[in-house]
């Protein structure tokens, strides 16, 4: 059976590239974008089946608006994806406060407002899934994104409890962690912080270690999102790419090492 969608960020990358799979299959969505316009082909090229409406996450008001206008408008939703969000790029010591709230307001609570305006409507029709769009840096850290990672674990942590909450009910969660992957997260929809030259040589380090690496489109996870929602168990985690497996991997085997390491001090703290 088709389903129906709320995708939130659709302009471009990941957002763009899953309403268009669920499109192509016979599916219909509701397309959140700040500018709709960049909707339009599909528009074009779908009809009915896309419904697109403008909304700027950080707005809570807006967010519930959006999501009353697209079950109103279709009669139910069966998927509601948190896709919405960027990259903040700045070492800790260089962000400032308003950088910072805003990395927070989009990544982490525009998520939270399009979540508690959809569960209540999922709750009652006793069906549907949230996929929240996390990182593989909602599992690790890594230097010059901490604002990034702040909103991102943030969004895992609400989410996980999310999870149990609603279970019941027979909604589920899925927290989709991507590795790198060739959309603008990290080019022109990236915001940068004012560099402190103390932090040079660490930038052009990270910089020489990422200058080669080789990422697929977003379109290379379409067929693992669309397996995730028609699974009858779906896991509450999903990395996508194989170097995002491995660097998780590697992540949870050091902290397991250490927390072994330092068992008996744990232990002995009562």
């Amino acid at each position: 059976m088709s389903k129906t969608w709320f995708i939130t960020g659709t302009s471009r990358g990941f957002g763009r590239s899953w309403t268009q799979a669920a499109l192509k299959r016979g599916d219909r969505v509701a397309a959140t974008a700040r500018d709709v316009s960049t909707l339009q082909d599909l528009v074009d090229s779908h009809g009915d089946a896309i419904l697109p409406i403008t909304l700027d996450v950080t707005d809570r008001a807006a967010a519930f608006a959006a999501v009353r206008q697209a079950h109103e408008h279709f009669g139910r939703l069966d998927v509601v994806v948190n896709n919405a969000g960027y990259g903040h790029f700045g070492f800790v010591e260089e962000v400032s406060e308003t950088e910072a709230r805003d990395q927070i307001e989009t990544n982490l609570f525009g998520a939270l407002w399009v979540t508690q305006a959809a569960v209540p409507l999922l709750r009652e029709q006793g069906a549907g899934h949230i996929l929240q769009v996390s990182s593989i840096g909602g599992v690790g850290a890594f230097p010059g994104l901490g604002l990034y990672h702040a909103s991102k674990w943030g969004l895992e942590g609400f989410s996980e409890a999310l999870s149990h909450e609603v279970a019941p009910f027979g909604v589920k969660v899925t927290i989709i962690e991507p590795g790198g992957y060739a959309t603008d997260w990290s080019t022109d929809s990236a915001v940068r912080s004012a560099a402190n030259p103390a932090y040079q040589p660490l930038r052009e380090a990270r910089a020489a270690q990422l200058a080669n690496v080789q990422r697929p489109g977003p379109e290379a996870t379409d067929a693992a999102i669309l397996a995730v929602v028609d699974s009858d168990n779906p896991p509450l985690r999903l990395l996508l790419s194989g170097t995002a497996y491995d660097i998780a991997q590697g992540l949870y085997a050091n902290r397991l090492q250490t927390w072994a390491e330092w068992e008996d001090v744990t232990r002995a703290a009562g």
